[in-house]
């Protein structure tokens, strides 16, 4: 079964949260719509607590990072907006999957910073937990940060760690895979245009619509470094954390607003 009380795939582009929309509201608008359905679906799932994959936050180069701290917080600018967010840390969890990570044998560390509990223990929320949070139930969280050092079949097998985890614990816990997609669609943008932006994520979508994640550990590499996608690694823990024949995808939207894609998509399970 799946064992996470709702779980879904999100993006992270600042000009979702209506606050930093600026003067073109309508830009994301597709986008925001869906994140708004997400959210009061996780809101109606009653998680005690949200588990964050993030490709934005502290990164510890071949390892996942995984937040320790007592508290997290972060802010973001967009259009002359400002947008700011504090979120208290499962830590009991975060611990939990350390743990586990570890026994199995993967490279994980738990991180915390300043002091080992108190006000001071704090680490930067970053845009990637910001956006996607910033339309789901204020509960604890606990933010992870893959590595794109470590192989892919690893990061699929941190996602079964995590199943593991949450299918012993006795809280309520929801998933965010938080994944941009290629980021060269414009050649106006900060990474310019190529053509495997539009090819790559036409790819994704298919792969979303037939429920077979598993198969962007087969894109080959020159392909993935010029579409700039972020949103595989995440992916793949998803993937791991609901294996295929435990999960029904559901993709809410896609667009390509600026210059990187966007999807919205809900993962329960295989008998919904």
């Amino acid at each position: 079964m799946n064992p996470f009380v709702f779980a879904c795939i999100t993006p992270h582009g600042g000009e979702i949260i209506p606050e930093l929309s600026g003067d073109k509201p309508e830009r994301m608008k597709l986008t925001r719509d869906s994140m708004v359905k997400l959210g009061k679906k996780m809101n109606s799932a009653n998680p005690d607590t949200i588990i964050v994959l993030t490709p934005h936050g502290t990164r510890i180069d071949g390892q996942f990072s995984i937040s320790g701290s007592e508290r997290m917080y972060g802010s973001f600018d967009e259009n002359d907006t400002y947008y700011e967010m504090e979120r208290m840390v499962d830590r009991e969890l975060a611990l939990e999957i350390t743990k586990a990570a570890k026994e199995s044998g993967l490279a994980a560390g738990s991180i915390n910073y300043a002091t080992s509990t108190g006000p001071l223990s704090c680490l930067p929320l970053d845009w990637g937990a910001i956006v996607p949070l910033a339309f789901m139930p204020e509960v604890p969280v606990v933010v992870i940060t893959p590595s794109r050092e470590v192989a892919l079949e690893d990061h699929y097998k941190f996602g079964e760690v995590l199943r593991e985890v949450v299918q012993n614990s006795s809280k309520n816990i929801g998933l965010i895979a938080s994944c941009d997609w290629a980021h060269a669609h414009d050649e106006k943008g900060p990474y310019g245009y190529d053509p495997a932006a539009a090819m790559l994520d036409e790819e994704v979508v298919g792969l979303f619509r037939s429920n077979e994640l598993e198969k962007m550990a087969e894109f080959d590499p020159e392909y993935v470094d010029a579409a700039k996608p972020d949103g595989i690694w995440q992916t793949m823990i998803l993937a791991g954390a609901i294996p295929k024949e435990k999960r029904n995808i559901h993709l809410y939207s896609y667009e390509v607003p600026t210059y990187f894609g966007l999807i919205c998509a809900e993962v329960g399970s295989a008998d919904e």
